[in-house]
């Protein structure tokens, strides 16, 4: 693919790390903040990464001296009049990004393509403020942009299929794997996770098991890399609440979705986990993470009741048409890192066994919350899986 001129507006983590990885790819790039302050603090967090790089032997001077001379650092939208590509990155605030979008409109060509990083928030709302709603397009990227290797591709409701595979075919060139989604609250990876945390906190909250423990049982059991209290205060307890709590609304206050008060308290206490030193765990200086143990029983209801209510989600987004089987099972493998697949899981168990696990769930606590996908019953029924017949 030819050298093309990105824009990036947006110089916090994210916007910054994209801005690595357009201008690594070979990209020029306009990284853009009204703010000169924030555009210096982007500029020196750059060159210290880049130097981390170089210490590492992960790239040479000379690489990390090209990819800064590709980042151009502008204060004015109108630096964005040749670019090709414009993502943007900034607070998930819709009104904000409505009004950002229909001003980049006046300014690049008509061919240029407005995409956003959001990571909540409807594309097609997003879209709703353009002239040319078909040119605008989610480009989700996970965090940390240059590390993690999932982007999620979101066309709006009126996205044209040109502007989708565009966008497509340069996040691959970037060296990405990329997945398409429906444009539904949060696509597939922030949609199919929630319960990784919202079940976690139910289990806490019922005092079924501590924090330490129920970590324990997702990695010991399950072989995940870190349990759903450890991952939530690396993203921040603050983030993890507000995308729970948009996906929450957005699907009409599913019970499946529910938020939890627990992390609604931690982030009111500003409990928001390694950026601030202390979450569900402490992170001072000479810490030390609590060693949990727990019984194999209680290990194994924990991991079955979290995993079970994660399968269902991944088989609703099949049902509902949110992805493709091969594209859900990629997006969580390479978006969170889970061991496997949801899906390749399920079969694993068997769908009969993960419906009647969510049906005894439904009975005990006669909430819809554990009502099993119309999908999975199906399956159960007929005895298929989705990767066998």
């Amino acid at each position: 693919m030819k050298q093309m001129k990105i824009g990036i507006v947006g110089t916090g983590a994210m916007g910054t790390g994209i801005a690595q990885v357009a201008a690594t790819a070979g990209c020029d790039v306009v990284l853009f903040d009204d703010n000169n302050e924030a555009l210096l603090r982007a500029k020196r967090n750059l060159s210290a990464t880049l130097e981390k790089l170089v210490a590492k032997q992960k790239i040479t001077a000379d690489e990390a001296a090209l990819t800064e001379s590709r980042i151009k650092y502008a204060s004015y939208l109108t630096d964005f009049a040749d670019c090709e590509l414009i993502i943007e990155a900034i607070i998930e605030d819709l009104a904000v990004k409505q009004k950002l979008f229909s001003d980049m409109e006046d300014i690049v060509s008509k061919t240029c393509i407005l995409a956003s990083n959001t990571s909540s928030l409807s594309v097609t709302s997003i879209a709703g403020s353009c002239k040319i709603q078909s040119r605008v397009v989610g480009i989700h990227f996970f965090n940390p942009a240059p590390v993690m290797p999932l982007v999620e591709i979101i066309p709006g409701l009126l996205t044209n299929e040109n502007t989708t595979a565009t966008a497509r075919s340069i996040i691959d060139s970037w060296g990405k794997v990329t997945v398409i989604a429906k444009d539904t609250p949060g696509f597939i990876v922030n949609r199919i996770a929630r319960p990784f945390y919202g079940e976690a906190l139910r289990i806490y909250d019922e005092q079924i098991a501590g924090i330490p423990e129920i970590d324990q049982a997702m990695k010991q059991i399950g072989g995940f890399k870190m349990g759903p209290f450890e991952l939530m205060d690396l993203i921040g307890n603050d983030i993890n609440y507000a995308v729970t709590e948009t996906v929450w609304k957005q699907m009409y206050h599913d019970a499946r979705y529910k938020p939890s008060l627990t992390q609604k308290r931690m982030t009111e206490a500003g409990l928001l986990g390694k950026k601030t030193g202390k979450g569900y765990y402490n992170y001072a200086e000479g810490a030390a993470l609590p060693i949990a143990e727990i019984d194999e029983v209680s290990a194994r209801y924990i991991f079955n009741r979290i995993l079970c209510m994660l399968i269902n989600e991944a088989a609703d987004a099949v049902y509902y048409g949110i992805a493709t089987r091969d594209d859900i099972d990629m997006a969580m493998t390479k978006g969170v890192n889970y061991p496997k697949g949801l899906l390749k899981w399920c079969d694993e168990l068997g769908a009969a066994n993960v419906v009647t696990f969510l049906n005894d769930l439904k009975e005990i606590y006669g909430e819809e919350r554990y009502r099993p996908s119309v999908l999975l019953k199906s399956m159960a029924i007929e005895k298929k899986s989705f990767y066998n017949g």
